[in-house]
């Protein structure tokens, strides 16, 4: 009895299969975005929707702005659920890997974004500055971390955790000295805990933006926005729909054998002698 057809119903389905998976990378993961309802976080969480993952977003303010999200990607077919969580209180980061839990049954990839950014120099900062910028950019990262792990060593089957540094993870600013610093631990997060979570097949991956048109940007004078395109190579300012691909290319299994370092995303601005 022939088996042609049948092999040939393999194949085509086997070929589909591959097609959707190449199209939606993150088909039915679960992720976290912490400060996802604006800039680059909302960025990253249109794009892993796009891609097919289910996603929490993590927000302290405007929620108009997050339901106005939702609504969006429920209308292509998606799946979301806001969280109001601030990434500094520990008691909210263990509610938003719950919502996760609670709704999607699981956490796959987490997303430590949330972040501020503030003018100062060393003489400058203030202690109150200082401990709010630190607890949100740094703190929530390391405890975003240390409870998404836990719930991926849960789960047994490893995960993906992304920390969205900066350029100035390792080019000093002197202008802005606590968010260099908190960008710098972000940079050694990465690295340590990327080694310690090997063995339990969780990766952990930086992603360092460069000049990117987002909120932080509103203030610039035109002349400030034609200055900063001119000190990138490639010659413009970054979208926040770009770090999102960025960051679900690194979240998905094509960036499977890459943990513990950061993927610069600056359109050559570190390279460039006397960019800033």
């Amino acid at each position: 009895m022939s088996t042609t057809g049948q092999h040939s119903d393999t194949a085509t389905t086997t070929s589909a299969t591959a097609s959707t998976a190449q199209q939606r990378p993150l088909e039915g993961k679960v992720v976290v975005v912490t400060g996802g309802n604006s800039g680059i976080g909302e960025g990253i969480v249109r794009e892993a929707a796009a891609q097919g993952a289910k996603v929490v977003i993590d927000y302290v303010s405007r929620p108009e702005d997050t339901e106005a999200i939702i609504r969006d990607l429920e209308a292509s077919g998606a799946e979301a659920v806001g969280c109001q969580a601030d990434v500094s209180r520990v008691a909210d980061l263990e509610k938003l890997i719950a919502t996760a839990v609670d709704t999607y049954g699981r956490l796959d990839v987490m997303v430590n974004n949330a972040g501020v950014e503030f003018g100062e120099t060393l003489e400058s900062l203030t202690e109150e500055k200082y401990d709010l910028l630190m607890n949100i950019n740094l703190k929530g990262a390391v405890f975003g971390s240390k409870l998404a792990a836990a719930q991926m060593r849960t789960q047994g089957d490893g995960g993906v955790i992304i920390n969205i540094t900066s350029t100035h993870e390792d080019w000093p600013m002197p202008s802005d000295l606590a968010y260099c610093i908190s960008k710098g631990g972000m940079r050694m997060l990465t690295r340590t805990a990327g080694v310690e979570l090997g063995a339990d097949r969780i990766r952990m991956v930086g992603v360092g933006p460069g000049a990117i048109d987002t909120p932080i940007n509103d203030d610039d004078t035109p002349e400030e926005t034609r200055a900063l395109a001119a000190a990138v190579p490639l010659s413009y300012i970054g979208s926040p729909q770009e770090m999102g691909k960025v960051v679900c290319f690194a979240a998905s299994d094509a960036a499977s054998y890459i943990t513990a370092t950061t993927i610069m995303a600056d359109g050559g601005l570190m390279q460039k002698p006397g960019a800033v």
